[in-house]
């Protein structure tokens, strides 16, 4: 049986998968190879052509240079790659955060496509798709034998064309065909509710729409608990693998009024880029709690140390996922893309957390549920092989589980955080002081 939406990259959204990326400005150009570089080049096309022409059975060669392609990126680290057209124009997709399919969460489960849950007002939801549905056949094609992401792909398509789904669902006597009309699926970045007299805003990833979608959430919490009676907002942070630099900073500005958020450094020391908050806080200065945990990663850590560094917010749970890198995604025209480790980021206060992560003002750890006891749920950048050792990075590495449990009531990181905006536990961390900021200078 697999958990649902338990552990990082359990689930996979409908035509937007999680990336742990952070995309920078362009490169600097490189200098010319040496003569020494041409004679490797020259081996390789000599090893190139012999597996073409004597391997036992004829290989594919658009493949053998791909994977040549790779097997360089990847020697670099493990965030480098050349992304083939179609994984461009994926990665492009889940960038946008909006595309053309039906609106559900799925996962794979006993070689079926299960349905976690349908999106609101989408075409999955309107045609009568539940949560926990199992989604045997796709226009016909048995599941049994695809990947996820081969399932995923096939459901994809342009907007206004059908797609029949075969369901088996709990309590049918037989299989239900429903035939769905694709459309646009705008993917909400962030998730919010009131928890009485606290706002909580999830940020699952940071997409083209991730900062509209908070200010929308401020705007709806703003709404719904008076001014007098709001005691502040927990950011969820958790389980949220990264994704677009400057969403990362525009998320940021939303709490800060004054002050750097994040610096980039590439090769060249002079190369240093750093972006400062404007004037105006969104949410009027109200205390902030941010949760943080081992599947939190690159721009959610950005958004973590500026509010740590600047003491505007306590961050709360356990030590993240360390990814402090800025990959550029260098387009290739009809060829693809390549995805380049090209810098650096550091926080307000000049530190790298480049495997070393941030580490939580209160240490809070969640307790796993007894199928996951014997599991290991430790997810960091410190753990990946050939990753960049970061500045800071030290033997205890970073990261930790990364694990939220599915049903609130069970969330002792949330219940900490919502603890200590009421007054409940009190800790020297919160409220913290913004006059103790620690910034670079």
């Amino acid at each position: 049986m697999v958990r649902k939406l338990s552990l990082l990259f359990a689930g996979a959204l409908m035509g937007a998968s999680a990336m742990s990326l952070v995309y920078g400005a362009a490169g600097t150009t490189a200098n010319a190879a040496g003569s020494e570089t041409y004679k490797q080049l020259a081996i390789f096309g000599d090893i190139f052509e012999r597996v073409r022409a004597q391997y036992v059975t004829p290989p594919d060669e658009k493949t053998l240079v791909e994977s040549a392609i790779n097997g360089m990126l990847t020697s670099l680290d493990p965030h480098s790659s050349y992304m083939n057209p179609e994984a461009a124009k994926d990665m492009r997709v889940q960038t946008k955060g909006e595309f053309g399919g039906l609106g559900i969460e799925v996962t794979m489960e006993n070689e079926l496509v299960k349905v976690i849950t349908p999106i609101d007002d989408t075409p999955a939801a309107k045609a009568g798709v539940r949560a926990g549905d199992y989604i045997s056949a796709i226009d016909g094609d048995e599941v049994r034998g695809m990947t996820l992401n081969d399932a995923v792909e096939k459901m994809r398509g342009l907007v206004n064309t059908p797609i029949k789904l075969t369901i088996l669902r709990e309590g049918a006597d037989k299989p239900l065909d429903i035939t769905i009309v694709r459309d646009i699926i705008k993917v909400k970045a962030v998730k919010y509710r009131v928890e009485n007299d606290v706002g909580y805003m999830k940020i699952t990833s940071f997409t083209e729409k991730t900062y509209d979608d908070l200010e929308a959430a401020i705007a709806a919490i703003k709404k719904q608990v008076p001014d007098d009676k709001l005691k502040g907002y927990v950011l969820d942070l958790r389980l949220n693998p990264g994704g677009l630099l400057d969403q990362a900073v525009s998320v940021s500005d939303a709490f800060l009024d004054r002050g750097e958020i994040v610096s980039t450094r590439g090769r060249d020391p002079k190369d240093v880029t750093r972006f400062d908050s404007r004037a105006g806080d969104d949410i009027d200065g109200k205390p902030v709690v941010v949760l943080v945990n081992g599947g939190s990663a690159s721009a959610s850590e950005i958004v973590a140390g500026a509010l740590q560094d600047h003491r505007r917010a306590t961050v709360v749970g356990t030590q993240s996922f360390g990814k402090g890198s800025v990959q550029t995604i260098i387009p290739l025209g009809e060829n693809g893309a390549l995805r380049l480790t090209t810098a650096l980021y550091y926080t307000p206060s000049g530190k790298s957390i480049q495997g070393k992560g941030i580490t939580p003002d209160i240490k809070v750890d969640q307790p796993l549920p007894e199928d996951l006891k014997n599991v290991d749920t430790t997810r960091g950048e410190s753990d990946l092989k050939g990753h960049i050792k970061g500045a800071d990075e030290s033997d205890q590495g970073s990261g930790s589980a990364a694990y939220v449990p599915p049903d609130p009531k069970d969330d002792v990181q949330l219940a900490y955080a919502l603890d200590l905006l009421r007054g409940i536990k009190t800790d020297p961390a919160f409220p913290p002081n913004p006059d103790k900021a620690v910034l670079n200078q």
